[in-house]
């Protein structure tokens, strides 16, 4: 089910007055109404693959018990490798069989043997499995390391596994900040809701008006690449970067405004990127819960920084690769990767990288605010040149992209497609007052709402990009 379907417009006040009148009172039934809503929510895409969830919920809830249980180092280390094992065994099977089989037979051929490709097969990608399998594993993890203690209250589990605000595409929820709030009593908070639904428009239209409107655009001129000129392709990645931001930052706060409506508080996971005076910043704004969980269960357990510059490097480059890797199977994200583990590389030598952590850029002078300006403006640039990365089809076709940059002539196609930095320049003004805390006015606010309104007239949804993931 997509937030931007008449389905789902039906399908949340429906939960929501059912949450809030019917079963208010009872705790346990609240958690299932929100594992079955679940389970609606997905299954409304796909029912087959409700299975796997269940699964895996049924698998890391007896293996978190088992692993508090034990006082058995080996057994524990055992029991926490079966978790990995069967998580990353479901995602690798599901996600990335095919890659691999199809890159073993393209490297058979260049070196002279031909192999027929009977091995691939044609696996489904099941929606999601990305983020849910992250949010098991970290729960086995947390509780090997003590962290925290299992529940036994198997329904609040699932209702945490499955729990579909942020089930398809995120935030990747913490167990520890989010179990504890499917087991504590909820009441219903006007100020949240109210702030909720105002992250809900916000998120719909960052979605419906602005990446949607630029989705068509982008399709046409990263599949027609060699048919523009130097300008438009410029715009066309443009246009994505802010497509793709416009998408999944959308999805994110759909999904943190949605989970207020219910009592619950997830974790942020955009913290306005495009501000970014840095690549190592942009990283600690940009798909937080991605970015945080790799830093946690990889980077750190790895050595972090604390092992060297040499073995620091290559814990940076395994953090970035990895990272490309896990948004999808094929060498273009690993390549997209390893671009932003070249960008951030310098300064983890230099030993500038954790500059820039307060959450506001300082303007205190004109000359601060010029400095600013342009590493904001610089570090966009090198995200937006990898972005095309991401987007390609091939890692051929990103350099052929890049290539056709050069020719800077503007032809008709681009000119018409300027209009669309209006909308940009909306997006940035809105995000701005946004992250100065400043107060839209409620006019604004209705604005939003009509454009919305209009926007979902296409005859053609868009599916969050993510989903892919």
């Amino acid at each position: 089910m997509l937030f931007n379907s008449l389905e789902f417009f039906v399908f949340l006040p429906v939960v929501f007055l059912l949450y809030w009148f019917v079963v208010h009172k009872n705790l346990k039934l609240q958690n299932f109404l929100v594992l079955v809503a679940s389970y609606v929510f997905y299954g409304w895409w796909d029912y087959r693959f409700l299975s796997l969830i269940a699964l895996s919920t049924v698998v890391d809830y007896f293996i978190g018990i088992s692993i508090h249980e034990s006082d058995n180092k080996k057994i524990r280390k055992r029991l926490l490798f079966l978790s990995a094992l069967f998580n990353l065994g479901l995602l690798g099977f599901f996600k990335y069989y095919n890659f691999f089989v199809d890159s073993w037979i393209d490297l058979l051929a260049s070196i002279g043997y031909t192999v027929e490709s009977t091995w691939t097969l044609k696996v489904i990608l099941p929606v999601g499995i990305s983020f849910y399998t992250f949010q098991t594993m970290s729960y086995s993890i947390d509780i090997y390391r003590k962290q925290m203690k299992p529940t036994r209250d198997f329904v609040a589990f699932a209702a945490f596994v499955s729990f579909f605000p942020q089930l398809v595409a995120g935030p990747i929820e913490r167990a520890s900040n989010l179990l504890p709030q499917m087991l504590a009593k909820r009441k219903f908070d006007k100020t949240k809701a109210l702030k909720g639904i105002e992250l809900i428009v916000w998120g719909l239209f960052k979605k419906v008006v602005i990446a949607d409107s630029f989705a068509p655009i982008v399709n046409d001129i990263f599949a027609n690449y060699t048919d523009y000129s130097g300008g438009t392709l410029i715009m066309g990645a443009v246009l994505f970067a802010f497509q793709i931001y416009g998408d999944f930052s959308g999805y994110s706060d759909i999904a943190i405004g949605t989970a207020r409506l219910f009592g619950f508080d997830l974790m942020t996971n955009f913290n306005f990127p495009y501000f970014s005076r840095s690549i190592g910043e942009f990283w600690r704004k940009w798909h937080i819960s991605l970015s945080t969980w790799f830093r946690d269960y990889l980077y750190i357990p790895l050595g972090g920084s604390k092992v060297g510059k040499w073995k620091g490097i290559r814990n940076v480059f395994a953090i970035f690769l990895v990272s490309g890797f896990w948004h999808g199977a094929n060498w273009t994200f690993i390549v997209w990767g390893g671009i932003h583990a070249l960008l951030f590389i310098p300064s983890f030598v230099l030993g500038t990288n954790r500059r820039h952590l307060e959450d506001k850029v300082a303007t205190t002078s004109i000359l601060t605010y010029l400095k600013t300006t342009a590493q904001v403006l610089y570090t966009f640039f090198v995200v937006t040149v990898a972005w095309v990365f991401f987007r390609a089809d091939s890692i051929r076709d990103a350099f052929q992209y890049l290539g056709g940059i050069q020719s800077l002539k503007v032809d008709a196609t681009s000119f018409i497609m300027y209009s669309d930095i209006l909308l940009i320049l909306v997006l940035l003004v809105l995000d701005f007052m946004r992250y100065k805390k400043k107060k839209i006015h409620f006019i604004l606010w209705v604005l939003m709402a009509i454009a919305i309104v209009g926007s979902l007239n296409r005859e053609i949804q868009a599916e969050f990009i993510y989903f892919q993931f």
